[in-house]
Formats: structure tokens, C-alpha cells, sequence
């Protein structure tokens, strides 16, 4: 497990491997039990060097973060050994080319394009907003706020979801399945930290949730990843009930470290009318709508 305020790319490759053979059933790839006792769940070192073709001390000098020097044959060796999906085969190849980088470099800071704000407050009829790689809210419009919480009463340092996922208690509970949002949660974030390794910004939001959320912490110890993806989500809302929604994702061609994330329900589906009466409901004058969402 990464220690608090360890980048998470200290040794992300190694940790990966070590990570990904333990959680590999050996008979799942036909290997017969010998009679040895197995100290830990999965392959052995030696059982993976035999199936990747390599010695079983150049995996010894991965693992320990050893060696740098990956070449991309023994890379698709080692993914093909162990049987890795492709949003984990993409961070395999991600987190070796990372041990090879030179200059290390700050992500910049984060900004929405006055157009892109402007399109996020015509969606009268969409709750949508603009996430930075890290699930940092850059921008929001109302039917957002409406639906998930009021980000403007927000200390800009809290305006992330996977941060709000884990630490506030009424976010959490919108998830009629919190385990299953919360682990996606710490798949993409595990993934981001595979390409952005030098991003202090989330080495800080990885060390404060490991200190302060034993779920959070044995989950980003499994090393778990998964990367952009359909999803459908199902919260259980204060205001209209328990409503299912896609979420849809966008990239912005003009800041690539940035996506648009959007709700929709599908046509004629109670969700849609759901929604449609919370948009309508937030839409309306005065205090009532805001002072209701400060309270999620």
C-alpha cells in the first residue's frame, strides 16, 4: 500500500505486478497444484516468470522496483500472464513508460473555457458539469446542483467527487450502492495517478483519504483500475425518490485534462419524469431550492 504522502508512482509498476498476480487464481489459468503451501493468494514469482517468459529474478527486480528497463514485448508478456483487461493493460504500459520519464512536470492549473460554461448553463434539461482528470468540479450547472449538491457553498478544495464520495456523509448517501460507486471511484483515480505520478494536488487528496477512510485505503491498496467508461448510476434523491441515470462523458478538445460529464434518463422512464420535476423544482425563485440542496 502507498504510504500517506508517498507519490503514487513511487514504485507503481512493481506494486502493480505484485498487486495483479495476487489476485490471479492459479487454477483460472489451468496451473495444477503442486502440493506447496501457498503463502499468499495467487501466482507465485516463479509461476509468473514461467508464463511471461522471463527470469524469475528480472520479475524479483520489477516488483522491488529494481529495474527500469521494461521493453514493450515483455510488457504484453507480463499482461498476457496476468490475463489484464484492457483499462489494465493500458496502466501497465502507462506506469513502465512513467518509470522511463525525465523531466517530472506539475499538471497546469485548471481552467473552464467561458464557452464551455456558457454551454453548461444553456442545458436547461441536463444536469452537467466539467470535471478535471481527478474528479476535481471545475463547473456546474443548476440541474447539477440540484441533483448532487450545491457546489458554490463548496471551499474550492472540497469540490471533488471522489473526495465528497468518501468524506461527506450526505453525498454518500445518495449511492444506492455506495461500495460499488466508491470502489469506480478509486479505479479512476488509481488510473490518473498511473499517468500523472507528479500531480501533488493528488498525491495530497490520496494521502488524506488513506489516513482518514479504511475503505478507501484497502481499495487503493488492490491497485484496482478502470478508465472512462458508460455508466449508470442509481441514487436515492431527498427530493424525488430513487432515480437511475446514464452518465455520459465528454472529452473537451480544447483542454484535454478536462471532461463533460452529463445525467440523462432514458425517454419515458420514470427517472426522466424524476428528473425532469427536480429541474423544474430547482428552477423555481427565491430560497427554497438552494437551502434545500445545502443540506445534502
Amino acid at each position: 500500500m502507498d504510504k500517506p504522502g508517498t507519490p503514487p508512482g513511487g514504485n507503481e509498476l512493481g506494486d502493480f505486478l505484485r498487486a495483479r498476480r495476487a489476485a490471479l487464481d492459479p487454477r483460472r489459468i489451468g496451473l495444477l497444484d503442486d502440493g506447496r503451501l501457498r503463502r499468499v493468494p495467487g501466482l507465485r514469482r516463479e509461476e509468473l516468470a514461467q508464463l511471461a517468459h522471463v527470469s524469475i529474478d528480472y520479475v524479483v527486480r520489477l516488483e522491488q522496483g529494481r529495474t527500469r528497463r521494461v521493453s514493450r514485448p515483455v510488457l504484453d508478456a507480463l499482461a498476457d500472464a496476468l490475463q489484464l483487461a484492457p483499462d489494465e493493460r493500458a496502466y501497465l504500459f502507462t506506469v513502465a513508460d512513467v518509470t522511463q520519464a525525465g523531466i517530472a512536470r506539475q499538471p497546469a492549473k485548471q481552467c473552464v473555457d467561458p464557452q464551455l460554461q456558457q454551454l453548461l448553463d444553456g442545458m436547461h434539461d441536463i444536469p452537467a458539469m466539467v470535471l478535471s482528470r481527478r474528479m476535481d468540479v471545475l463547473a456546474w450547472n443548476r440541474g447539477a446542483a440540484a441533483l448532487l449538491t450545491d457546489f458554490a457553498a463548496l471551499p474550492a478544495p472540497e469540490r471533488n467527487l471522489i473526495r465528497l464520495t468518501f468524506l461527506d456523509d450526505a453525498y454518500r448517501s445518495l449511492y444506492a450502492d455506495w461500495p460499488r460507486a466508491a470502489r469506480e471511484c478509486v479505479a479512476v483515480l488509481r488510473m490518473e495517478a498511473g499517468r500523472n505520478p507528479n500531480d501533488r494536488a493528488l498525491t495530497d487528496l490520496v494521502a488524506e483519504l488513506t489516513v482518514r477512510d479504511p475503505d478507501f485505503r484497502a481499495w487503493w491498496a488492490s491497485h484496482q483500475v478502470r478508465g472512462p467508461r458508460q455508466l449508470t448510476k442509481t441514487y436515492r434523491h431527498p427530493v424525488i425518490g430513487t432515480v437511475t441515470l446514464d452518465v455520459q462523458q465528454f472529452g473537451v478538445d480544447t483542454q484535454p485534462d478536462q471532461q463533460l460529464v452529463a445525467y440523462t434518463a432514458p425517454p419515458g422512464s420514470p427517472s426522466q419524469e424524476a428528473l425532469r420535476f427536480l429541474l423544474q423544482w430547482a428552477a423555481q425563485p427565491g430560497d427554497h431550492a438552494m437551502n434545500q440542496r445545502r443540506r445534502y
